[in-house]
């Protein structure tokens, strides 16, 4: 990887955070497969650290939670006897935050479903607010203890449960999604402001991970075999949808609407965070 330019890792990259899998990658670019995966894992590293760093004193006025499933090695019925319980194979769980306003993901944590990651990625999101925000969640309940132990009573915190209709066996389609019937608020901490309690924004934000990242696209063999990768490869995504991919609506990049950059990153910056 070493005698490739940055102009050629900057192609690779760009393969990869436009929801290439890693062999088309190769084949696209004429690089090694190795050469691919190894670029993966030092970028996505670099891109980790960097947004770890950059994302603090964040002023966001609404946010809005939520997690995307996703599974490593095979599905969770398909776990060997030996790896029962093991993190890393069967379903994992991208948890992400965004800002309403400024569409910006200032955190995001892959792991499981559960109380003890819930917790770590709500103190993580806490930790990066400079202000009182509103947070909206959907019903999930390990969400309460979280955000109590991260914010205390400084938030003004909702939930919104969705209701779906019930379709009988003998009607139900395998890959035709549940309608939504109707969606009931719920306040929890706070004075939330009604007309601003949605997870639309980060709900979108689901698709846009599953239109950009392979590993995520449903019905194929492209899902991730080590959870590791599956990390470095949303940490990369984010770090291009944050600082170099210029959002529709609002003409800039997430991060230039923050205040945290000044400018649209270019790919080549983005794989000169590799030291």
């Amino acid at each position: 990887m070493n005698k490739l330019s940055i102009e050629k890792r900057a192609q690779i990259i760009n393969c990869l955070v436009e929801g290439n899998s890693l062999r088309s990658t190769s084949r696209m670019t004429g690089c090694s497969i190795n050469t691919v995966t190894k670029l993966l894992v030092d970028v996505g590293k670099a891109c980790a650290e960097y947004q770890d760093k950059a994302f603090h004193n964040l002023t966001c006025k609404r946010i809005q939670c939520d997690e995307i499933w996703n599974f490593c090695y095979c599905k969770e019925k398909n776990v060997p006897e030996e790896h029962k319980g093991e993190f890393g194979y069967g379903d994992v769980y991208t948890w992400t935050a965004m800002c309403a306003d400024t569409k910006i993901v200032p955190s995001f944590l892959v792991g499981r479903r559960d109380s003890a990651h819930a917790k770590v990625f709500i103190k993580d999101l806490a930790t990066r607010l400079k202000t009182r925000v509103q947070l909206t969640t959907d019903g999930h309940k390990v969400y309460l203890d979280a955000i109590e132990n991260a914010f205390g009573g400084d938030i003004d915190y909702a939930m919104l449960v969705k209701v779906y209709e019930s379709i009988p066996i003998e009607e139900q389609r395998k890959y035709s999604p549940v309608e939504c019937t109707g969606a009931e608020v719920k306040r929890i901490s706070g004075n939330p402001d009604k007309v601003h309690i949605s997870t639309s924004f980060i709900e979108r934000q689901n698709l846009t991970m599953r239109m950009s990242m392979r590993r995520f696209t449903r019905l194929t063999n492209g899902f991730s075999k080590k959870v590791e990768n599956l990390f470095y490869s949303v940490a990369i995504h984010f770090m291009y949808y944050n600082f170099a991919r210029v959002h529709k609506t609002l003409r800039v990049t997430p991060a230039m609407e923050a205040g945290v950059v000044d400018h649209v990153w270019t790919l080549e910056e983005i794989v000169g965070l590799v030291k």
